[in-house]
C-alpha cells in the first residue's frame, strides 16, 4: 500500500522586529547596570577616596589619591568594548559618515542625530542577528558618545563638579578643575595628533566655528553655554594642539551662595545693592580664574526685573535671570592679513548699545578702545 506525506513547511524562526531590539538593548543597559564593573582596581600606590556616577551604568568618577606622594588622581572608569565590539562600532560609525544627512528645518540636531544612530545600530543588529558576547547597549552608548556627545572627554562634561578641563598637548595628561580636589590630573591622554586634531575639529564645530591652519586659534561657545578656547596643530603651540573648557554651571552663583560661602559679607553685598540700584559705574577686576564672570552674574541677580540691561561681550558668558535683556556679541572679521572685512567690535556695541536706551549696560570684558568710554 502506498503512502502519499504531504511535506510540511520548513519552520521559519520569528523574526525580531526593530522594538524587539530595542528592548533588548535596553535590558542590556539594565543588567550592565546591575553588574557593572566592581572589579575596580587601582593603579599601584593609590587608594580609592570617592566615587560616583556619570552616566549610569556605563562611565563612572574614581578620586584616587597616593597616601605617600599626597598625589590625587581623577580616573575616567567606563566599561570597555571587547574586540568584537569595537569591530561593529568601526563599522557602524563607518556607515553613518555615509549615511547621516543634515537634520530638517525646525527639528532638534541632537535628538535627530540620537534617534539616526540609534536606527542604525538597530538595523545593523538586525542583519547580523544573534550575536553572543556582544552587548548592543554599550555599542550604542560609544556611537552616541562620539557622535552627539564630546567624544573621549563627554564623561568629564557630564560631571557637574568640574569647572574646567584642560589638554596642553599630545602625549600629555588632561587636567580638571575638580570643586573639592581643585587641579588634578585624570588618566585621560590623546596619544597622536590626528586623535586630538579630530577631537578640536569636532568641538569647534559643534560651536558652530571653523578652525585650520589658516585660522589657528578659536574662542567659542558650546552646547550647554560652556567657553571653549583652542589652538591648531603646531601652528601656535609647539605641544600640538590644545583646547581648555570652562564649564558653565547649571545652577548659576547668586549673591546668597556668595554670602554663605564667605566670599563677601551681608554688608558688602547690601552695599554693592545700593550701588546697583542707583545705577552706579562698577569694575569686577581679579585675575583668571578668580571668579570675575561669576561675580558679574551674581551682581546682576540684584537687579530690578523691570530695568533694560544690554550685555556687551566677546563670548556670550553672562546669563541674566532678566526678561528685558539684550545681549550683544562681538565678531571677528572675514578677512585675511589687514583687511578686516565685517568685523564688529566692542567699541561698536558700546555705541550702539546707547541707542537702546538702557538702564543698565554690562560690558564683559574691557581691554581696548572700549575703555574710553568708562572715562568719558
Amino acid at each position: 500500500m502506498l503512502g502519499f506525506f504531504k511535506r510540511g513547511k520548513k519552520r521559519e524562526e520569528p523574526r525580531e522586529s526593530e522594538a524587539d531590539i530595542y528592548r533588548e538593548i535596553v535590558s542590556e543597559a539594565a543588567k550592565a547596570y546591575r553588574a557593572v564593573k566592581r572589579g575596580f582596581r587601582p593603579p599601584p600606590g593609590f587608594r580609592e577616596v570617592e566615587s560616583y556616577h556619570l552616566y549610569e551604568p556605563w562611565a563612572r568618577a574614581r578620586i584616587l589619591q597616593n597616601p605617600e606622594t599626597g598625589e590625587t588622581l581623577y580616573w575616567i572608569d567606563e566599561i570597555p568594548m571587547s574586540a568584537m565590539e569595537r569591530n561593529i562600532y568601526s563599522r557602524i560609525m563607518d556607515i553613518l559618515y555615509w549615511e547621516l544627512r543634515p537634520p530638517p528645518m525646525g527639528v532638534d540636531p541632537t535628538e535627530y542625530f540620537r534617534r539616526e544612530a540609534r536606527r542604525i545600530v538597530i538595523r545593523y543588529r538586525l542583519r547580523l542577528g544573534r550575536t553572543p558576547g556582544v552587548s548592543w547597549a554599550k555599542i550604542l552608548y560609544y556611537v552616541e558618545r562620539d557622535t552627539i556627545g564630546f567624544g573621549p572627554i563627554d564623561p568629564l562634561m557630564r560631571d557637574p563638579n568640574i569647572e574646567d578641563i584642560s589638554c596642553d598637548g599630545v602625549g600629555r595628561r588632561i587636567y580638571v578643575w575638580h570643586r573639592r580636589y581643585e587641579y588634578i590630573p585624570t588618566n585621560l591622554v590623546f596619544n597622536s595628533e590626528e586623535e586630538l586634531d579630530a577631537l578640536i575639529v569636532k568641538l569647534v564645530h559643534m560651536a558652530g566655528k571653523h578652525v585650520s591652519v589658516a585660522f589657528p586659534i578659536v574662542d567659542a561657545i558650546l552646547p550647554g553655554g560652556h567657553r571653549l578656547a583652542v589652538t591648531y596643530r603646531k601652528e601656535v603651540s609647539t605641544s600640538g594642539s590644545t583646547f581648555t573648557i570652562r564649564k558653565f554651571r547649571e545652577d548659576p552663583i547668586t549673591i546668597v551662595d556668595m554670602i554663605r560661602w564667605g566670599t563677601v559679607s551681608p554688608e558688602v553685598a547690601a552695599y554693592l545693592w545700593m550701588l546697583i540700584e542707583h545705577k552706579m559705574t562698577g569694575l569686577v577686576i581679579g585675575v583668571t580664574g578668580a571668579g570675575k564672570t561669576s561675580t558679574l552674574n551674581a551682581l546682576a541677580t540684584l537687579l530690578r526685573p523691570t530695568l533694560k540691561v544690554v550685555t556687551i561681550e566677546d563670548t556670550p558668558e553672562l546669563r541674566l535671570p532678566l526678561e528685558n535683556w539684550v545681549q550683544l556679541v562681538s565678531r571677528p572679521s572675514y578677512g585675511i592679513g589687514i583687511e578686516k572685512i565685517g568685523e564688529v567690535t566692542l567699541y561698536d556695541l558700546i555705541k550702539v548699545s546707547l541707542r537702546y536706551r538702557p538702564d543698565i549696560i554690562i560690558v564683559g570684558e574691557v581691554r581696548g578702545e572700549e575703555a574710553y568710554v568708562l572715562f568719558q
